[in-house]
């Protein structure tokens, strides 16, 4: 079976310290849980496996054993290249998703092509109640839609999330930080009139002064909104 085939390859990759050390960034996993393999090795492998006709049989078996098969499930749906299965593989996926890493490193690169649609999902997606759906959602919006497609409709959608999951607004503020530097002028008012909870807001305005992509002066002005007395 392909699934037996895939965690004895992944053993074969393993690295204990990785492991180890992964370990300690990644909330909700003890280091049994995790292979260790590194993200260079998985995508690779993803690549391979992604023209494999059996290899669906591996993505069928949800919830997986271990962060490094969740990883490698990840990183084979981004390599997909019809946009109707990839998004049915990410929607199928999704409610399993359940750390950071995984979130922000699954990005299908077929959603450039497809982004009408895309939007659709999007807009599901940060309705949900599940922590790392949302952040994914905001994460795809931040993605592909702060350019050419941008619309000062989309950050509106952001700033009116309310969440309790740190995860969750970590992802407000990167998007945030993310569009003041790609559409400072359209997205400063967000910060001017506060439409962020404090916390959110403070945290946007800090990624966005490390960012080498916003000017000195504008972190000097943005310096000046920060609001006192957050948690």
């Amino acid at each position: 079976m392909i699934i037996d085939e895939i965690q004895e390859t992944l053993f074969s990759m393993q690295d204990i310290k990785y492991r180890d050390f992964q370990a300690g960034l990644i909330p909700g996993y003890e280091p049994d849980m995790m292979i260790g393999v590194r993200t260079p090795e998985l995508r690779k492998y993803a690549k391979q496996l992604v023209k494999r006709d059996d290899t669906q049989e591996f993505l069928d078996k949800l919830p997986h054993k271990y962060f490094d098969e969740n990883q490698l499930h990840a990183f084979i749906v981004s390599e997909m290249k019809d946009y109707d299965k990839c998004i049915s593989e990410v929607k199928r996926f999704l409610p399993y998703v359940d750390n950071w890493a995984t979130c922000d490193q699954m990005s299908p690169k077929i959603f450039k092509k497809h982004r009408e649609p895309l939007l659709e999902e999007i807009n599901e997606w940060i309705k949900s109640k599940e922590t790392y759906t949302i952040r994914f959602g905001v994460g795809m919006l931040m993605e592909h839609f702060l350019d050419e497609d941008f619309d000062p409709l989309y950050p509106e959608m952001v700033a009116q999330l309310r969440s309790e999951e740190y995860y969750v607004n970590m992802m407000i503020a990167w998007y945030f930080a993310t569009a003041l530097a790609k559409q400072y002028e359209t997205v400063l008012p967000f910060i001017e009139q506060g439409k962020l909870d404090v916390w959110t807001h403070n945290k946007a305005i800090q990624k966005s002064v490390e960012s080498y992509r916003i000017t000195p002066e504008q972190k000097e002005y943005l310096k000046t909104l920060k609001i006192k007395n957050s948690k």
